[in-house]
């Protein structure tokens, strides 16, 4: 076993919305300009910037107090290969804290929300000055934390990908998916504008506003006194749920699988009719995807993998 004092902590961290305009125009100058000329205010953009840097700053003190730690930014997630005694620290939003979990296997993330006053960070229980407290908890494994259910994709043609929130199987752009769903003995041919696939956690978010709409509209059509409210599943659920958005009925496609439970015993099968532009993309990441195209099978099920996140 690791001692705590040589576990190596890697921060993950994110560009803030100032940084990506300077990265795109070059300078803050231009930035500025671009900005106020579309009418917004420019002081949001810095003063979001200031805070990030602000909190990165205070993590950074606290991790140089331990030792052996590595920062990395969201976008070199991917290609990072984490040791199995790792710590990490996610400096929010929510959004990095679930794009983070889904590369690991069962390390603790520690969570860390930059400002509080301007994201609500469900998934960030902590705040910077927190962490001088929490780290060394989580280093001799004394703190306690949420194990977090994953979805999984795994493609015909070897291709796998992971979910902390949702899956999204459907087309790239704003076309008809044409697909051949299975749930067990059920199956059928359907056109729609894709599908969602949710973990517990992931309940709380897109699945959530598929369903409270599905809702919605059945009351509208006098329906509601038949239908059970939505709720969310706990986060370590076994199962997932799964939801197809705007089926459309016709001689060639079916309506009728439009909802239910995927577990171990009852994966969740789909063959891709869409000669070009079929993607998986995972936790709402439009750029994290695999091509899902005519004659690709796909098994979507639970993950082995699983999250664990410090609470």
């Amino acid at each position: 076993m690791v001692a705590p004092a040589e576990r190596k902590v890697v921060l993950v961290t994110r560009r803030t919305r100032l940084e990506e305009l300077v990265a795109k125009y070059h300078s803050v100058a231009q930035a500025r300009f671009y900005i106020e000329h579309l009418g917004a205010d420019f002081s949001d953009y810095l003063a979001e910037h200031e805070t990030y840097v602000t909190a990165k700053q205070v993590v950074g003190a606290v991790l140089q107090a331990h030792g052996r730690f590595q920062a990395i930014e969201r976008w070199f997630l991917p290609n990072f290969i984490f040791a199995p005694d790792d710590v990490v620290v996610a400096l929010g939003q929510d959004g990095l804290v679930a794009n983070t979990v889904k590369y690991l296997d069962g390390q603790p993330v520690i969570g860390v929300n930059p400002d509080p006053y301007r994201w609500d960070g469900i998934l960030l229980p902590f705040e910077p000055r927190d962490l001088r407290t929490i780290l060394p908890e989580v280093l001799l494994d004394q703190r306690e934390h949420k194990t977090v259910t994953m979805a999984e994709a795994r493609l015909s043609d070897g291709q796998r990908l992971l979910a902390v929130n949702d899956l999204f199987i459907g087309p790239r752009s704003h076309t008809s998916a044409r697909y051949e769903i299975e749930l067990g003995q059920r199956k059928e041919v359907q056109s729609s504008s894709g599908l969602i696939v949710s973990t517990g956690l992931g309940s709380t978010a897109w699945m959530k506003s598929v369903v409270t709409g599905s809702l919605a509209i059945a009351a509208e059509f006098g329906r509601a006194d038949n239908l059970s409210p939505y709720t969310t599943a706990p986060w370590d659920a076994p199962f997932l749920q799964f939801a197809v958005r705007e089926p459309f009925p016709s001689k060639s496609s079916q309506a009728s699988l439009v909802y239910g439970l995927v577990d171990a015993a009852h994966p969740l099968r789909l063959r891709s009719l869409m000669p070009e532009n079929g993607v998986i993309f995972s936790d709402g990441i439009e750029a994290d995807f695999v091509a899902f195209n005519s004659g690709v099978e796909a098994r979507i099920g639970v993950a082995e993998q699983i999250g664990r996140i410090i609470v």
